[in-house]
């Protein structure tokens, strides 16, 4: 008895996708659009690492990047963490931070800067503490 025969299968022509219509498209939302619309005023100093801490809850009004923010905010996080987590450019975090500062919802604190160098009686002791092993 003989196995059956393969036959080779050629590949099927694929139309061309139709062209696409204007306003059918799914395009990235445009980085203005995140931002303020009226353009506020952007004094606040936010650097890299600046702690931001969520003072409430997301209103109704809070566009859905700030109320991620909110939500990922009820532990100190920095600006960059934030950026990263969003997947936002940082001078699109300054933006949507200083607009949340303006409102309250947010507050932003300086890191805590630890001595440049340590007191010596510290030094001293764990040095004689190191001795004694």
């Amino acid at each position: 008895m003989t196995p059956p025969q393969r036959q080779r299968r050629l590949p099927k022509e694929q139309p061309f996708p139709p062209p696409a219509q204007s306003g059918k498209q799914k395009n990235p939302e445009r980085l203005f659009v995140v931002a303020d619309p009226d353009g506020g005023e952007r004094d606040a100093d936010i650097d890299l690492v600046t702690l931001i801490v969520a003072r409430a809850d997301p209103p109704p009004s809070a566009t859905p990047e700030q109320s991620a923010l909110l939500r990922l905010c009820t532990t100190p996080l920095s600006v960059v963490e934030l950026s990263a987590y969003l997947n936002l450019p940082f001078s699109m975090m300054t933006v949507v931070l200083t607009d949340m500062l303006a409102a309250g919802l947010v507050t932003a604190r300086a890191p805590i800067v630890r001595q440049a160098v340590a007191d010596r009686s510290i030094l001293e002791a764990v040095m004689h503490g190191l001795q004694r092993l």
